[in-house]
């Protein structure tokens, strides 16, 4: 038993500061009280107490290649299969993609990350891969994978041809990888036809696996998609039942209005799309609607996993976007609570019977919340407990 004591906790899942005690026992909170009590007693006076953070999507096999290809095309760099970062990717010993995978396993838990959702290039070889890279780093993986023969023949314009084109067989190969992964991660719809997207997303919902898609990240591919299909890319991943959608950088007509109190989640990764020049998320718009919106830092190419750094950025960016104020907690929500229940785990919120995720984190102002956002750095985080377990007191 755990007694976190004394700290200004963000309870609930509207992150309410409150000054309480937590009771951590066989990995939940059994209590959150100004009068908890028992257990092995940490005393965390003058500490902000929040859930730990979730980096809702990551590249993290992009470790090995960071800061390649700035200033190049966003299609140059990241588009599959013959992208600046594949062709680096292939050449490179697995070993040294493994080590720089773990430097940032390490990096993420070190900056108070305890939960990621990584897209795996490589088919089940490169599942393995991380599983070898984070051996003994208590950091939680949710890893949606994704294999060539998903990719369709770029030497067709249009139609239903892929590297495979037998629908059986794409089938076997989703299920195959569902074996080992999650769910299935997609580079989006220039790579995949509809058909083979829908394929894969009615096998992930049959074996209770996530099926996630980047979708609109910049205004060429959502003009692409129109010409192509007379759809943009939110409709069709909508069609398609994904169940998360990846960046939403350039919306179009309707397409927020689709997505209005859906059961789809929208990850946003502002950093990213800033390398890229490919614009900026419309996060209050989304937020207005009811969105569920979550936060990831992308690709480590282009970013740190630094969920902090993310936060801040996503925050600032979204008042000079608007020229209006927009609430820090939104924020911190998208890395804790909303992608907790959107991710369908037990945690990402401090109150009982939630899993105790959690990090104590020094209080550097008189607001709690931009205090993490704003001013948070790895040497202010004292403690981080995941799965109800200490990892770590500084």
């Amino acid at each position: 038993m755990l007694n976190i004591k004394n700290g200004l906790v963000l309870y609930g899942p509207e992150l309410e500061p409150k000054k309480a005690n937590i009771l951590i026992e066989d990995n939940y909170i059994v209590e959150v009280s100004a009068h908890a009590s028992g257990g092995r007693e940490i005393d965390v006076k003058g500490c902000i107490v929040s859930p730990s953070l979730i980096n809702s999507h990551v590249h993290l096999g992009d470790s090995v290649a960071k800061d390649i290809g700035d200033g190049e095309p966003i299609e140059n760099v990241v588009k599959p299969p013959n992208g600046l970062k594949h062709r680096l990717l292939a050449k490179t010993d697995p070993s040294d993609i493994r080590s720089s995978m773990r430097n940032s396993l390490k990096e993420m838990l070190g900056t108070g990350t305890t939960t990621i959702v990584d897209f795996r290039e490589g088919g089940v070889n490169g599942i393995s891969q991380i599983d070898e890279a984070s051996k003994d780093i208590p950091i939680r993986k949710i890893v949606l994978g994704r294999q060539n023969t998903f990719i369709k023949d770029p030497s067709y314009k249009s139609g239903a041809e892929h590297l495979n084109d037998d629908f059986d067989e794409i089938r076997k190969n989703s299920l195959e990888l569902l074996k080992y992964a999650d769910g299935v991660g997609l580079s989006g719809f220039g790579e995949v036809d509809d058909e083979v997207a829908k394929i894969i997303t009615e096998t992930c919902s049959q074996v209770g696996k996530i099926s996630a898609i980047h979708a609109a990240e910049y205004e060429q591919v959502q003009r692409n998609s129109l010409k192509s299909t007379g759809k943009t890319e939110v409709e069709r991943a909508l069609d398609c039942e994904f169940n998360f959608l990846i960046h939403l950088t350039s919306p179009i007509n309707n397409d927020l209005d689709l997505l209005t109190n859906g059961k789809q989640s929208v990850v946003c990764c502002p950093r990213s799309n800033g390398a890229l020049s490919v614009g900026i998320p419309p996060i209050k718009e989304m937020w207005s609607r009811g969105i569920n919106l979550l936060l990831g830092t992308d690709n480590v190419m282009f970013n740190s996993p630094n969920m902090f750094r993310e936060m801040e950025y996503a925050l600032k960016i979204t008042r000079g976007f608007y020229k209006e104020y927009f609430p820090p907690v939104e924020i911190l929500k998208m890395a804790t609570v909303n992608a907790g229940q959107a991710l369908n785990l037990n945690l990402g919120c401090i109150q009982e019977g939630m899993v105790a995720d959690i990090m104590m984190v020094e209080l550097l102002s008189d607001n709690p919340i931009l205090s993490l956002i704003n001013r948070t750095e790895s040497k202010n985080i004292i403690g981080l407990v995941t799965d109800g377990k200490l990892i770590y007191m500084r």
